[in-house]
Order: structure tokens, then sequence, then C-alpha cells
């Protein structure tokens, strides 16, 4: 179990700024880890990240707006995630972990504190497991929440089909998860490019430091965030991952992460993957 670097404190300025209530639809905050204990079963250990050093970074690059992910790192407790929704709800939104287990009541909290969705993490320890999701499903279905999935579209190409057709939203984490060299001629990301296209499925423009070595321009990742865009730029989120956890070093720049949006994007486009998209899909319901 590994143990990862912190994240960059230096934090490059967009090359222009941000429409008016820009979002981070994917975010994490590791606290006191002795008021917050990390689960026993997880695949890697966080640095600290807490909630200030998270909002020093969001006003350099002009967001307003954030969503935060509860990670896999903390398995079914859920006290961190609540007490940071609480404090923060004018301008926060979430999305927890519910297992087959869980108690409706703890989804009924957690959707008046504005949890908006359930994250089910195939590629980590502690997440959600992909064979509960109906039973999973039809606990959050009421609650008008989406399926949030973190998984390698390459590995089945045709799971995020199936998971497209289970009765809720579709959210997929960064980019699909696979590798941006391999992910234009894949079978995984063609499919999710058709469910994009007929506005079947989200996804999240995350984490490309995640599916490319580059830590900076991102080049052979622009071909994804345009193939995405141009197939329907209305189904599309962006989200920094900050603090950026289980990865190594060298930590990626804030700042440049956001510019490799802006170099791809339209000012019409900036305005749906930034404001418009995000308050459809977390601020709307």
């Amino acid at each position: 179990m590994s143990a990862y670097l912190p994240f960059n404190v230096d934090v490059t300025a967009p090359a222009m700024a941000l429409p008016v209530g820009a979002s981070d639809c994917h975010f994490h905050v590791f606290e006191s880890f002795s008021n917050y204990p990390l689960a026993t079963e997880r695949s890697y250990t966080p640095t600290p990240a807490s909630l200030t050093a998270y909002q020093a970074m969001a006003r350099v690059l002009g967001l307003s707006r954030a969503v935060l992910v509860h990670p896999s790192v903390y398995g079914s407790d859920h006290r961190s995630f609540e007490d940071t929704l609480r404090h923060n709800r004018d301008w926060m939104r979430g999305v927890a972990v519910v297992y087959a287990d869980t108690p409706i009541a703890d989804i009924s909290r957690w959707d008046d504190l504005g949890a908006r969705g359930t994250r089910c993490n195939a590629l980590f320890e502690g997440g959600a497991a992909v064979q509960d999701l109906p039973r999973i499903i039809a606990k959050v279905k009421d609650f008008g929440w989406h399926l949030q999935v973190l998984m390698d579209i390459n590995k089945d190409p045709d799971m995020v089909v199936k998971m497209a057709s289970l009765g809720v939203p579709l959210v997929i984490d960064h980019y699909g998860h696979v590798n941006a060299e391999d992910a234009m001629q894949s079978k995984g990301f063609g499919n999710l490019l058709a469910l994009v296209r007929e506005g079947r499925a989200w996804v999240k423009l995350s984490g490309a430091y995640r599916i490319s070595p580059q830590r900076e321009y991102f080049d052979d990742v622009r071909p994804l965030t345009e193939a995405l865009l141009k197939a329907n730029s209305g189904q599309l989120v962006w989200g920094s991952d900050w603090p950026h956890p289980s990865i190594s070093a060298p930590m990626p720049n804030d700042g440049h992460l956001i510019n490799a949006l802006l170099d791809c994007c339209s000012p019409a486009q900036l305005q749906q993957v930034l404001v418009d998209n995000p308050t459809r899909l977390y601020w709307n319901n």
C-alpha cells in the first residue's frame, strides 16, 4: 500500500478568465486522519489535503462551484463527506458511495446535504462492487441520482453499454481511464463516444494525467477531448481530480489542467462544460 507525494501548491493562472459559475465536478479532501480514519482495506494512502488548500487552488483558477467525490480510501465511512457538505452546501454538491447494504436513511441524509450520485470504483479497493449495481440503483433511483463509474472501458468494452441501460444517468470518470495513445482505435472508447453522442452517458474530462505520461500540455489527450466535444458537448463536465491521489511524481499543476481544456473548447463549449452541464447534472435536482 503506497503513500503518495503531496499535491502541487504552485498553481498557474488560466490563460483566460473562466465563465461565471465555472464548476469543478470532481475533487476530494483528506483532512485529519485521526478524525476521519482511512479504511483498512484500501489501495493507497493519500497525503493530507484540506478543503482550505483546495479553495486556494480554486480561487486561482476562478472556480466558484465544486463537486466533492467520496474516495475509496474511506470505504463506507462518510463522516468526512457529510461534514464537508454540511458546511459548504451553498457552493458544493457531492457524489457518495452507496453499497448494497447502505440504509435508505443514509442516502436520504446525503441527498439533503447535496449528494446527487453514487460512485462505483471498479479500479481500487474499498468501492462498491459492480455486481451489486442493480441493488444499489434500486436504492438511489427515486432520489434522482446518477451512477458514476471509475473503470477501464477497454477491459470489457461492452460493460459501459450495459451500465448505460441500468435506468439512471451514467457518468464515466477520467475519460474512461483508457490509455490516451490507444483510445481512438479502441472499441471501449468507441462505445463511449456512441453513448455520449446519443445522450446516454456523461463523461468527466478529468484525470488526463492518469491516461497520459504528460503533465502539462496533454497533446495525446487532446484528440479524445475533441472527439467527445464533437460527439456531444452537452454531455461533458470537467474535474480537477484534486489533490490527484494515487499517482506518482511529478504532480500536475492545476492551471495546466484547465488550460488543456481551454485549448480545445470554443467559448460556447466552455460555457457548456464548465457551467451549463454541471448545473443540469448537479444543481437542478
